[in-house]
């Protein structure tokens, strides 16, 4: 199935740009996703679902297949299958990021096949769920790239101190970074982002439940 969607980054396209084509820096905005390697275009991940009582742990692989920055295009593909061999997910995904003043539009094409549970929803929940999806994953992708725009903070007194008394106060610090893995994200329920749409979906069972509880109990009055 084809799955349409827009959003808006308020950020300028050069930073947008930069940011979709690091696995490091979208994977944590991607509701569920843990990035796992990256090993130049190729990368490889888990995404973790929840489907009400149901957990169902994804496992898969990606690929950059183009990265046009003249055209502001980017086409990743990407297959995964859930760890108890309940389901399978694989898609082509098309973006295509176009400036506007000093934010950034972008539309996205899914080209998307499934099997399993999440399957169960339909093309047109899984559209909207996407959609919401989406919008989550744009919503943290705006705060980081706001949070990068922001001014360096002042170094602490004590390190400024430090680096005074040694007499290298003009001499750039390195950085040093965590090497602590990375935690795993927490599930993505979907029936949290289909809410009132999937309450729609299951009306007519659950109405025909009732039905059948209040026929029950019919027949049970009239035997006693």
């Amino acid at each position: 199935m084809k799955l349409d969607h827009q959003f808006t980054v308020p950020a300028p396209l050069d930073e947008v740009w930069l940011a979709v084509i690091d696995p490091e820096r979208v994977a944590p905005c991607m509701p569920g996703a843990t990035l796992t390697k990256v090993e130049g275009d190729a990368f490889s991940g888990t995404v973790k679902v929840k489907m009400g009582p149901i957990s169902l742990l994804y496992k898969g692989t990606g690929e950059f297949l183009e990265k046009d920055a003249i055209a502001g295009k980017v086409v990743i593909k990407a297959a995964g299958k859930d760890a108890r061999g309940a389901g399978t997910a694989a898609a082509t995904v098309t973006l295509i990021l176009t400036a506007d003043g000093a934010s950034t539009n972008g539309a996205v094409v899914t080209d998307l096949a499934i099997t399993g549970k999440p399957a169960q929803f339909g093309r047109g929940l899984i559209s909207e769920v996407g959609g919401k999806i989406l919008d989550t994953f744009v919503g943290c992708l705006s705060d980081k790239l706001g949070a990068s725009a922001e001014p360096e903070a002042e170094p602490e007194p004590e390190v400024a101190l430090a680096a005074s008394a040694s007499g290298n106060s003009d001499q750039p610090k390195p950085h040093l970074e965590s090497v602590k893995p990375v935690p795993e994200a927490e599930a993505i329920d979907l029936f949290d982002y289909a809410g009132s749409s999937v309450v729609k979906r299951l009306a007519p069972v659950l109405a025909g439940a009732a039905v059948l509880l209040i026929l029950i109990a019919i027949i049970r009055a009239r035997r006693r």
